[in-house]
């Protein structure tokens, strides 16, 4: 395979409601798209990080100028650009997991549309569809929780995630409890916003029957996760913690998490997401896939992932109409709870020319062979 050009497509997209986290407040989805293409077939991926470095320490501009300047460089010097090859041919530039992750990831798309095989397949995937959760993020007022969460559960979503932050955590528990029952698959996420003083505090989400509590502390703090953990009785899951397998291991190690979420952009690619997938597995430790607010080009390979064997717990991989009025693909419906795993060659799906050219601010050669 040889490569031939690298194409960033700058695209905002607006979201049907503003989400808030403890992190801050969304309205678009503004990132980038990746479009690779080769002498055998072109690929597809998605930047997952935000326009500015507050989630994590990544961020659009940075991620090009990495993209354009240290990754595609060493990979066109490769004899053959295979997916197997990406990433030692990256590892020598440090950190920047987002967006290796978005380079391996459209090589990835480019190889398999080659051979004419899905991403699902390639990854060791066992089920068509997976159980859709929903994250539901900060709202201004109790009720207009309980109004969001009757309206997704409505839609048959299967599980709930709230996000809490300091302020916000008790008493939206006990309300979308006490309205929706306790057999409602719950739990909550609060994006490293607590520290280990508020550990008291946390315990009084033990009442409530959570499936977990998502990276309630600060992220690559492993020790302060499992004193927390000690402390209470609600499963820790890490998100923004574990970026390896390697990670991963030393964390279920230390019992600083009883739940894994993988986000594959966080951690490189897809490639690192099943080896995390697999230690998970391998310690009996439930895992799940998560996400970033996705398009469809991010959207589709997440339901790849998430139809591994050990992804035990419904995901993030909402319906398209959960962010989107429109998407930049073809939409992801949900059905009976469940979203279908998408079967064509490489991710599957590819954006609708006329939604791409509407949503684009801007096109750039990143790499011409």
């Amino acid at each position: 395979m040889k490569l031939e050009r690298v194409e960033l497509h700058h695209v905002a997209i607006p979201l049907v409601t503003p989400f808030r986290t403890s992190f801050g407040t969304m309205t678009a989805k503004d990132t980038f798209l990746l479009r690779v293409i080769t002498d055998e077939a072109e690929g597809w991926s998605e930047f997952a990080a935000d326009p500015t470095p507050d989630y994590c320490s990544e961020f659009l501009a940075g991620a090009e100028i990495v993209i354009r300047e240290f990754l595609l460089p060493r990979i066109a010097a490769l004899p053959s650009p295979t997916s197997a090859a990406l990433a030692p041919a990256m590892h020598k530039v440090k950190g920047h997991e987002l967006a290796k992750a978005a380079v391996e990831t459209a090589f990835l798309d480019a190889e398999l549309r080659a051979y004419g095989m899905s991403l699902a397949t390639y990854l060791g995937a066992v089920h068509d569809r997976v159980p859709a959760g929903v994250s539901v993020g900060i709202k201004d007022s109790v009720p207009a929780l309980l109004d969001d969460v009757e309206r997704y559960l409505a839609e048959g979503y299967v599980r709930i995630k709230l996000k809490i932050e300091p302020g916000w955590d008790v008493e939206p528990v006990r309300a979308v409890r006490e309205r929706f029952g306790d057999a409602l698959p719950l739990q909550v996420d609060a994006n490293t916003a607590y520290t280990l003083a508020d550990a008291e505090q946390l315990r009084k989400l033990d009442e409530f029957g959570l499936l977990l509590i998502e990276e309630p502390l600060e992220e690559n703090n492993l020790h302060a996760h499992a004193l927390l953990q000690q402390r209470i009785s609600t499963p820790v899951c890490l998100d923004e913690s574990l970026h390896t397998a390697r990670d991963t291991a030393s964390a279920i190690a230390m019992d600083a998490c009883r739940v894994v979420n993988v986000k594959p952009a966080r951690v490189g690619g897809y490639l690192e997401a099943r080896r995390i997938h697999d230690v998970a597995a391998a310690h009996g430790v439930p895992a799940w896939c998560g996400g970033m607010l996705e398009t469809g080009i991010g959207r589709a390979p997440n339901l790849a992932l998430a139809a591994l064997p050990g992804f035990t717990l419904p995901g993030d991989t909402s319906a398209s109409s959960r962010y989107f009025a429109e998407d930049i693909t073809e939409p992801f419906v949900l059905a009976d709870g469940h979203l279908p795993v998408p079967t064509g060659p490489g991710i599957g799906v590819t954006p609708l020319p006329e939604a791409l050219r509407r949503f684009t601010r801007g096109r750039r050669d990143l790499y011409v062979g």
